[in-house]
């Protein structure tokens, strides 16, 4: 029991060691306040009015406040060859406090400033590839399993609507940040699963537990929602709360 307790120890401190790091480094503010925060366009995606190919894109950034000490919140934004505007599709938690269903989807600003955060672009498509994936994304959108359940830990949350799409859609081949807390958790009921890149394969216990392999994701430990990982191609290691450290991508 003594040993026991000594591993159990060791693994709750190395799950926080990055999330405590992050709050220490000053990387997400823990006094910002969502109704004056930044939610400008961060310039990363193309104007749709003078981009005539269809694009499709995947962003990341910190979630707001203490909750980006250990993850991001993500979103798909699309747009149709010759459309002028771009369709986003997200989960925000406090739809459900209204009654509605957690998922939005509608014209928005694709690569809006999550609260302050400044958003990054996880996968871009553009032309025929993304043209190919479009009426998919929609479909599977619709199709999302937990539209009426919300959790921040382990999920269903943000990332897990995302890692779903992506698992329905694996054209998009999308490999998910380690710091995308809940794209680990499956639909109820379920204990494995293709990755979310589409290839590769995964295990999972409600999200708190589990094992990913695939190409795109590298080898990924999920203990207590947190990924710990390493990839081969680039080489780098994932880290809970810090993320991406290594060559190419974040």
């Amino acid at each position: 029991m003594r040993i026991a307790g000594w591993v159990m120890l060791c693994i709750v401190l190395a799950v926080l060691v990055g999330p405590l790091w992050i709050a220490a480094s000053g990387a997400v503010s823990l006094s910002g306040d969502w109704r004056s925060a930044n939610r400008d366009s961060a310039g990363l995606a193309p104007d749709a009015a003078a981009t005539p190919e269809a694009v499709v894109q995947v962003y990341a950034a910190r979630a707001f406040n203490w909750r980006g000490i250990f993850g991001v919140h993500t979103w798909i934004a699309t747009k149709r060859a010759g459309a002028r505007a771009y369709t986003v599709h997200q989960v925000l938690g406090w739809r459900l406090r209204q009654g509605l269903s957690v998922v939005e989807s509608g014209i928005d600003v694709p690569d809006r400033r999550w609260y302050d955060a400044e958003p990054w672009v996880v996968t871009d498509l553009r032309g025929a590839a993304a043209a190919a994936v479009i009426d998919d994304i929609e479909a599977a959108v619709l199709r999302y399993p937990h539209a009426h359940q919300y959790r921040v830990w382990p999920g269903p949350n943000s990332n897990t609507f995302v890692a779903f799409v992506a698992r329905e859609v694996p054209a998009l081949g999308l490999a998910l940040p380690g710091t995308a807390i809940g794209k680990d958790y499956l639909p109820d009921g379920e204990f494995f699963d293709s990755a979310p890149s589409g290839r590769g394969v995964q295990v999972s216990l409600g999200g708190l537990f589990g094992v990913l392999a695939a190409p795109a994701e590298g080898l990924e430990l999920n203990v207590l929602g947190l990924v710990f990982g390493v990839e081969l191609l680039p080489p780098a290691i994932k880290l809970p709360g810090i993320g991406r450290v290594g060559f190419g991508g974040r």
